[in-house]
């Protein structure tokens, strides 16, 4: 893969990341500092109750070349994502959302028993399974093996793997290419992104459609979810750098759609750059031009931000401290992976 011109930058391999992850460009701009954090979806048994807890820091860079928003990655996505907590069947919404999703995507590209759909991060088969009944031949590629074992018992057959250009060239080789490739909530979390867009492009079969799912950064600014921040999530996505991104690996974003999921998501549609069969949508280019006019295409529209999260964290405190000075409790159900970001 080649990037354009003005991104050729050698990339310093580091063991901290200070550089950004798609152009190589210096990270200098501090979105915001969320202080000290240890890794969402942690939990410590009872005998390590008595031992330290690793904390990293938690703060967020905006690269002023490309606009990626990132983290620095302090544990490997095969530390953090090899044997895996999440299960994405546990959530009857989401479940429904994937099955939505499914009748939608099969009427939309006349999808049957000689298609193929490949699900990467499909972790337990959640969604695949909703092919799988319609009789379209499904793979799922998904790093966590505890979690792939429950897909193959919903008869998803499952590839346990971290997705990358490698094992796409393996799958194309043997004649397994995507007419259908989806990827939901699984680009924040990855740290090689060059590699993983590659990956797509090379599993993506000529005519075949290619749909991201990742919250929106538009959103998560508007509506001050700094929760939605913490290490899995090693970078934010505004429409501006998605299309930049994916145009960089030989893919063309030809429609979005908004949706409600996870505080604000995106739903970007793609296909290969030489294929003309799907024009492109108006909403696209009126989703970039709102995220201009929000400032997304300069370092400056990222400074309100910080200011927003630190007044939300000063109220925070004062109702915690006066709830405690009247002798009442906050009570709390549940550790969602954000309670990591928000209690800390």
């Amino acid at each position: 893969m080649t990037l354009p011109v003005e991104l050729q930058q050698e990339i310093p391999q580091r063991a901290a990341m200070q550089f950004c992850r798609f152009c190589g460009t210096g990270l200098q701009r501090t979105v915001v500092d969320l202080g000290m954090s240890p890794l969402c979806e942690t939990y410590p048994s009872a005998a390590e109750l008595n031992r330290g807890e690793v904390f990293y820091p938690l703060r967020v860079y905006v690269c002023e070349q490309c606009f990626l928003v990132q983290l620095e990655e302090y544990e490997s996505a095969e530390k953090i994502f090899s044997d895996y907590p999440y299960f994405s069947s546990y959530s009857d919404s989401w479940l429904k959302h994937a099955e939505n999703y499914c009748d939608k995507l099969t009427k939309q590209i006349g999808l049957c028993s000689r298609n193929l759909v490949v699900e990467v991060a499909s972790n337990d088969g959640y969604l695949l399974q909703y092919f799988v009944e319609r009789g379209v031949p499904v793979l799922g590629i998904e790093p966590a093996g505890n979690v792939a074992k429950v897909a193959v018992t919903k008869g998803v057959p499952t590839l346990v793997r971290f997705f990358g250009a490698q094992v796409a060239k393996e799958l194309v080789a043997e004649g397994r290419s995507a007419d259908l490739l989806l990827g939901n909530n699984v680009l924040a979390q990855v740290p090689d992104l060059n590699d993983f867009v590659e990956g797509l492009k090379i599993l993506l079969k000529p005519a075949g459609i290619l749909t991201l799912e990742f919250p929106h950064l538009l959103q998560l600014m508007d509506r001050n979810e700094f929760d939605t921040i913490y290490h899995e999530h090693f970078s934010y996505f505004s429409m501006l750098t998605t299309v930049r991104i994916l145009e960089a690996h030989g893919l063309r974003v030809f429609d979005v759609e908004e949706l409600p999921t996870h505080g604000g998501s995106l739903r970007v549609y793609a296909c290969r750059s030489e294929e003309r069969t799907h024009n492109v949508q108006p909403r696209v280019a009126e989703l970039i031009e709102r995220e201009r006019l929000a400032g997304l295409d300069s370092s400056d529209g990222y400074e309100n931000f910080a200011r927003q999260v630190k007044q939300t964290k000063l109220e925070l405190m004062e109702f915690l401290i006066t709830t405690a000075k009247r002798g009442k409790r906050v009570a709390g159900y549940g550790a969602p992976g954000k309670s990591a970001t928000l209690l800390h």
